[in-house]
């Protein structure tokens, strides 16, 4: 938006108005001894063009390598109609966080998220989304303590399939308030949670989480997990990618009962990568938890005229006023982000959604095949899956590799030797719809090179 300075005069206008000499009059309550008089190290300011140019220098910097990392943030083709229509103004201004008072422009297309998002994971409710998917799945641990009213237990299961910044994240976040985030291991074969080794007699438990898929692109055996959880009268935190929801078992139907309550992050749904952000998490659960869901609810009514109109329906009000008392102080609505992700799926629709789902899902299966065919390449954990895959390298450090592709034009992959040292050389590679045939071949021909001493 165009930035408007005030002119000198202005200025003193707006002084004498308030009756203050000078702006740091303003500041006046901030002891003498915090002010800092010199910024060290900030270089002089420069006009527009040297501005232009060192800019156009930095961007050069930034090189295109072909993509194969995922781990929580995907490359997919977004159509241009969806940035376009985004940033015209009427969506791209319209964006007012907290107040009741937002347009009905925003809150008719916040009422469609919703229910896009609802009927996506079907669930009975969804939130005006949140901070990210990490805050997402904390939040959603939270609240599982707070719904759960026949637990007294502030235990939630943990697998480690989880992805590993969103189980730092909601420990972070849990910790100082007595929950208990105890991790369920995975099978070494599969890499997926073998519900069949899960206790028989866990105690007390409030919430058990499952991921869709898991970390490594697993599938896990949902229904399953789901009913051994609401058996030991646990809820059903389930941690979901939303485009792979186009093709799988939606959380909603997990089970004989469902999921209670789904999160994940909205980057997939027309949110470009942007080195790391800003992107949104959504949140959804059944009708019995609503009031504990945090965030915003809008909703659909009708005026005096019988008109169809809409209004914020529910949100706790100490979230702005007493928030010691709130369900959330993580409020901020990514709004921006909401609205590119609602435009997205009303232009792909659902078939457009399943469609790119299905080529990620046959991309991911034709990488992995490929890579696993080379000399000193083998496949991690076998079973179906979605995004991402495991290999192994049993001649060569994951890092070499990883850094003799990228000096090829390829990053590989996320290293996995930090968060999970029992798999040893390991890689997490993903292929999303985006990768041709050329792309595979690409990234395969460099392994080969790198791999054989070339």
């Amino acid at each position: 938006m165009p930035y408007i300075p005030h002119t000198e005069s202005e200025i003193r206008e707006m002084l004498d108005a308030i009756g203050v000499s000078a702006i740091e009059d303003l500041f006046d309550e901030i002891p003498g001894d915090l002010r800092v008089s010199t910024l060290e190290g900030i270089p002089e300011a420069l006009g527009e063009a040297a501005v232009a140019r060192l800019m156009h220098e930095r961007a050069a910097q930034d090189r295109q390598p072909l993509c194969f990392i995922g781990a929580g943030a995907y490359e997919h083709h977004i159509p241009a109609a969806v940035w376009e229509i985004t940033t015209r103004g009427e969506y791209y201004s319209a964006y007012t966080p907290y107040q009741a008072e937002a347009s009905q422009g925003t809150l008719q297309l916040l009422y469609e998220y919703q229910t896009m998002m609802a009927r996506l994971m079907a669930m009975d409710v969804s939130n005006a989304s949140l901070y990210d998917g990490a805050s997402a799945l904390a939040e959603a641990v939270l609240m599982a303590v707070r719904a759960n009213r026949g637990s007294k237990s502030r235990r939630i299961l943990m697998p480690r399939n989880v992805h590993p910044a969103c189980r730092k994240v909601a420990a972070t976040i849990t910790r100082h308030q007595g929950i208990v985030l105890e991790e369920v291991d995975f099978d070494p074969d599969s890499g997926c949670v073998d519900s069949a080794a899960l206790p028989q007699a866990p105690g007390d438990v409030a919430a058990v989480v499952i991921p869709m898929p898991n970390f490594f692109g697993g599938l896990e055996d949902v229904d399953a997990l789901t009913d051994w959880a609401h058996a030991h009268k646990a809820l059903v935190i389930a941690v979901v990618n939303p485009l792979a929801m186009a093709l799988l078992k939606p959380p909603g139907q997990w089970g004989a009962r469902g999921a209670d309550i789904v999160c994940g992050d909205g980057q997939p749904l027309g949110i470009p990568l942007s080195s790391g952000g800003p992107y949104f998490g959504f949140m959804c659960c059944r009708q019995a938890h609503v009031r504990q869901m945090p965030g915003r609810i809008i909703g659909q009514t009708v005026d005096l005229d019988g008109s169809r109109g809409f209004s914020l329906t529910l949100q706790a009000r100490e979230q702005h006023i007493r928030r010691s008392k709130a369900t959330s102080n993580i409020c901020t609505n990514q709004g921006l982000m909401v609205t590119a992700a609602t435009i997205h799926m009303a232009l792909l629709g659902g078939d457009g959604l399943q469609r790119v789902a299905a080529a990620c899902h046959g991309n991911r299966n034709a990488l992995l095949e490929r890579l696993s065919a080379i000399a000193g390449v083998e496949r991690v954990f076998a079973g179906p899956g979605f995004h991402e895959g495991v290999i192994r390298f049993t001649t060569a450090a994951v890092e070499d590799v990883a850094e003799q592709l990228l000096a090829r034009g390829v990053l590989g992959g996320f290293s996995l030797k930090e968060d999970y040292p029992e798999l040893g050389e390991a890689l997490l590679v993903c292929a999303t719809e985006t990768k041709t045939p050329d792309d595979l071949e690409t990234y395969v021909q460099a392994l080969q090179d790198i791999l054989s001493g070339s």
